[in-house]
């Protein structure tokens, strides 16, 4: 079977370690989209619409070559009702561990995966709830000052200095790094690919 190959819409380093762990070298092309133009609506919602305006916007360079699968993410954590994406500086980055220690957040990711030989995109998002712990604010001074929150959704990477700092979690692991991989098997097996084929 002759199959697409695939770009990754993000600049994402999280992302593209995820795609390589299950056999897909992606090719990386981050999208320039400005998220400000993408009006903060509900949760599941706005990253749906925020991971198709990248994907789509990377779409258009590659749709003169359809055998191409482009993939574009999204993800925010919801604290208190409270939208999260990555914070402006280490103050906020502050501000925001404040708030999260102790508590529980939604980590939302919304996933586009848009086939251009098939014409056809598909939009899906996966939530997993987060379980914060309550550090103290020397641990949270220190972690912000490693600069890792400040380049995350959500102020915290699980999979390294952030995870000692989540006491647990419910639902899809890979969903907090970035983006499900089981969500993504399923949307491949609606295009009629199966994962396996894809491994290197």
């Amino acid at each position: 079977m002759n199959l697409p190959s695939f770009v990754l819409a993000s600049a994402s380093s999280a992302r593209r370690r995820l795609l390589e762990s299950i056999g897909i070298s992606a090719i990386i092309c981050p999208s320039d989209f400005d998220e400000s133009l993408v009006p903060v609506t509900e949760p599941s919602n706005y990253v749906q619409i925020l991971a198709q305006k990248k994907a789509k916007t990377i779409a258009l360079a590659f749709e003169d070559h359809p055998h191409y699968l482009v993939l574009g993410c999204d993800s925010i954590l919801v604290v208190n009702g409270e939208i999260y994406g990555k914070p402006a500086d280490a103050d906020d980055a502050i501000g925001r561990w404040q708030t999260m220690r102790g508590n529980v957040g939604q980590l939302y990711t919304g996933h586009a995966l848009i086939d251009l030989g098939k014409n056809t995109t598909l939009v899906r998002c996966q939530v997993t709830q987060v379980y914060f712990a309550n550090i103290r604010d020397r641990q949270i001074s220190a972690y912000v000052a490693t600069g890792e929150p400040l380049n995350c959704a959500g102020c915290f990477a699980i999979e390294s200095k952030g995870g000692l700092f989540v006491e647990k979690i419910e639902g899809c692991h890979t969903n907090v790094i970035g983006l499900s991989l089981p969500l993504l098997r399923q949307m491949l097996e609606e295009l009629d690919y199966d994962i396996t084929d894809f491994w290197q």
